[in-house]
């Protein structure tokens, strides 16, 4: 629901120009959560299977083929060992992850094979010159149309850090809005590339342009840069989200990405959302977790609370 765009104008720059972070308490919050603890042993699987349900199942490779695709869009249908399942119960739940994410030239592959799996599955695209956002705005674009045309009703854009490190926040915010405009009806999440912005308080900046703009999600990283999705910068979107909603009353989704990969790594975010955002940020509405491994650990862990003990590497079908 985009309703805040309509009418005037949105962009307030007098309150992004304000903006300062405080970089010790961010980084002592960030230590208390990830020090801190997550639920206790019989809630666990509960909370992975949650977990599941918020991932974003992601391939984005150069040696991405339709058979490889393929297979992510049915492990994305089918997250967990019916088996494992069953004996807790959650056979009939209809448990999948959240979507799957792909290149824009790999949209038309995962419809497919989720339209021929008889999926409801969303098929979510990066787009506007991802990784790095170097390339002209009309190919980036190009690149949102296309991509919603082949099918992709969620489109992960990146902003263009230049703009952002230069202090251009009114020409970022215009960008953000030609991208909105070009995804129609397909849910945006914004990707700041946290580990390229510098400071906390450009990435709290960045937040609050990229929302203003019209995003429904904030993603910290394309997982290309060589610092992801980190606990003290979450911290620092997380709260320019709550900012955001008490201000406007419009609740925007986070995305971390990049580098997640194991189920307590999945715990402790499920833990800071609840935290810092609340109950109602525990759903794929709301948050998702950017992943391509993480599930692998996540269904070891749910095998293990089910039999007792670890799979040997032939009982669980890759990822």
């Amino acid at each position: 629901n985009h309703s805040h765009l309509s009418g005037t104008d949105p962009f307030y720059l007098e309150w992004v120009l304000k903006v300062r972070v405080n970089t010790q308490a961010v980084l002592k919050r960030a230590q208390q959560i990830q020090g801190g603890k997550v639920a206790k042993k019989q809630w666990q699987a509960a909370w992975l299977l949650k977990a599941v349900t918020c991932i974003d199942l992601t391939t984005l490779a150069g040696d991405d083929t339709p058979s490889n695709v393929h297979r992510l869009c049915m492990k994305a249908t089918q997250p967990i060992r019916h088996d494992l399942l069953k004996s807790m119960d959650m056979h009939d739940k209809g448990i999948t992850t959240a979507a799957v994410c792909v290149y824009p030239s790999r949209v038309a592959d995962a419809v497919k094979s989720l339209k021929a799996a008889n999926s409801s599955l969303p098929v979510a695209s990066v787009a506007t010159g991802f990784p790095a956002g170097q390339t002209p705005l009309k190919t980036r674009l190009e690149e949102v149309q296309m991509a919603v045309e082949d099918g992709a009703t969620e489109i992960d854009i990146v902003i263009n850090r230049t703009l952002a490190l230069t202090g251009q926040w009114r020409a970022l915010y215009d960008e953000i809005r030609q991208f909105r405009e070009a995804c129609g009806d397909a849910h945006m999440k914004t990707i700041l590339a946290v580990g390229e912005l510098g400071t906390f308080t450009n990435v709290y900046k960045a937040s609050l342009v990229s929302m203003m703009a019209g995003s429904d999600f904030i993603k910290t990283s394309t997982g290309k840069e060589s610092v992801n999705a980190t606990y003290p910068v979450a911290i620092v979107m997380v709260r320019a989200i709550r900012d955001y909603c008490l201000r406007t009353g419009y609740k925007v989704g986070f995305k971390p990405a990049g580098g997640i990969r194991t189920a307590q790594e999945s715990l402790v975010w499920l833990t800071l959302m609840k935290e810092e955002l609340g109950d109602e940020w525990l759903s794929p509405h709301l948050f998702r977790l950017g992943a391509s491994s993480l599930l692998a650990d996540i269904e070891r862990q749910i095998y293990h609370y089910v039999t007792g003990r670890y799979p040997a590497y032939h009982e669980l079908p890759m990822a």
